[in-house]
């Protein structure tokens, strides 16, 4: 199986975002895929021998090149909305737990600007089925078991440096303008329905 770069430049002229920082980024999610791809090549020729040093390392690297990948597309998949969240399941239980869509905007934003590189996201738990806005150091670090992804945003350097420098802030809320809520709605979804066919003893 080969991995292939989606086709994001409909995101071009998305205010807040230049075109030069978002053609940046596409190049680097691309070199996630072409990684991706090396590593599985390179499995499928190599000495599983778990003593095999290069067979290791490959296998660690893995991780972080695949997340890479996925993080990036959830990322640009969740970007080019232009309207705000509206009533749906998701936005329910945003009200429900986080007592107001204001209250959960503050502390996902509150979590996006600690310091640090890395992601901030909203998963759903779906043993639990609450919602939980979680920072992800690195690509293959603090990532949660038996959740779904719901909402990402980026916010090592290169997402937001060019166009924003050292005000983070602002790039956060140039995301937030440009959330595609029915994506996000349609994630959450698929995992409450995950949710309701699944159980973990």
């Amino acid at each position: 199986m080969v991995y292939k770069p989606n086709d994001y430049k409909h995101l071009f002229g998305m205010n807040g975002f230049s075109n030069q920082i978002l053609e940046n980024h596409f190049t680097l999610y691309q070199g996630y895929v072409e990684q991706s791809n090396k590593l599985v090549d390179a499995f499928s020729k190599m000495d599983k021998n778990p003593k095999n040093s290069e067979f290791a390392e490959f296998r660690r690297r893995f991780g972080w090149e695949f997340n890479g990948m996925r993080l990036h597309e959830y990322y640009f998949d969740n970007l080019g909305g232009k309207t705000p969240l509206k009533k749906s399941a998701l936005q329910k239980a945003i009200d429900t737990q986080f007592g107001s869509f204001g209250e959960w905007q503050r502390e996902f934003e509150a979590v996006a600007g600690m310091r640090g590189i890395g992601w901030a996201a909203l998963y759903h738990d779906n043993v639990s089925e609450r919602l939980l806005n979680v920072w992800v150091n690195e690509h293959d670090v603090g990532h949660l078991a038996s959740c779904t992804l719901i909402l990402i945003i980026d916010v090592w350097e290169h997402a937001f440096m060019i166009d924003y420098g050292l005000q983070k802030a602002d790039y956060i809320r140039a995301f937030m303008a440009n959330i595609s809520w029915e994506t996000a709605s349609d994630r959450f979804d698929l995992a409450v329905h995950v949710s309701a066919s699944t159980s973990i003893a």
